[in-house]
């Protein structure tokens, strides 16, 4: 499930003919990372940057929440970019008020260990630090921190990527968890990729569940530097008390 404020492995706020054929197999390198909840381990190039313009969002039977805002990457160093997101955030629980406001803002840093032109495979970490809300109406009122490793292989038009970790989350009723994603996409078209992932988190809090979702996921190359990415999918596990579906949309920007 994609946790409705952003990316991977994010805390959920409280309460990825012939001719087709030939296209199949010559098509360009896939990409990784969002839509999905798995996330990838290939910085952004040095001094170039990515803007993501996201709304995300779950529901189950006790109401919706989500967020939209802007997640942006600057590639500071070779193999190394720094990160932050800045949302809105909302909860709309089943049978009670609406509450609206700012979202934790997540600061990061992605750091890239091993080339798959030299070993096989890309690693990297990519710590994230997530801010206690500056509002109790919305977000968690605690500082946390996820400590992730991510790894990805590409041949031809096909890409793997996934890894996983564990988060600092105490506080505000949180505990610490563990969370783990796996993705799979191909380069359909030179403009299009498809793919799918499934995403697992352990309880994020005493009273929570774990929670196993699977997504589908698109890309589409608008132009050079316009992407319109989404992703949607159901939960599988505990999906009736933790998130019964969930889903992503973005404008990506880079340059």
């Amino acid at each position: 499930m994609r946790p409705p404020a952003h990316r991977a492995g994010r805390p959920r706020f409280k309460p990825r003919a012939r001719r087709l054929l030939a296209l199949l197999l010559v098509g360009p390198a896939a990409y990784a990372g969002p839509p999905y909840s798995t996330d990838d381990p290939e910085p952004v190039d040095y001094r170039h940057y990515e803007a993501y313009l996201f709304g995300s969002g779950s529901r189950d039977h006790g109401g919706s929440s989500g967020a939209a805002g802007v997640d942006f990457s600057y590639g500071a160093r070779p193999d190394l970019h720094v990160n932050i997101v800045l949302p809105l955030a909302y909860e709309r629980p089943q049978g009670a008020a609406s509450s609206s406001g700012p979202g934790n803002i997540e600061l990061a840093a992605k750091f890239r260990l091993a080339h798959q032109q030299r070993c096989g495979w890309d690693l990297s970490l990519f710590p994230r630090w997530i801010i206690a809300s500056a509002t109790r109406a919305v977000g968690d009122q605690h500082h946390s921190f996820l400590l992730p490793v991510w790894v990805q292989k590409d041949w031809g038009p096909w890409s793997t990527f996934g890894g996983g970790g564990g988060a600092l989350n105490h506080g505000d009723g949180g505990r610490d968890y563990t969370y783990f994603g796996w993705a799979i996409t191909r380069q359909l078209l030179p403009s299009l990729q498809l793919g799918t992932e499934v995403f697992h988190r352990s309880a994020t809090a005493p009273d929570a569940l774990p929670t196993t979702s699977v997504n589908i996921g698109l890309r589409y190359d608008v132009s050079e530097h316009l992407q319109l990415l989404g992703a949607s999918g159901p939960g599988i596990r505990n999906a009736a008390q933790a998130g019964a579906h969930s889903w992503y949309v973005a404008l990506l920007f880079t340059r």
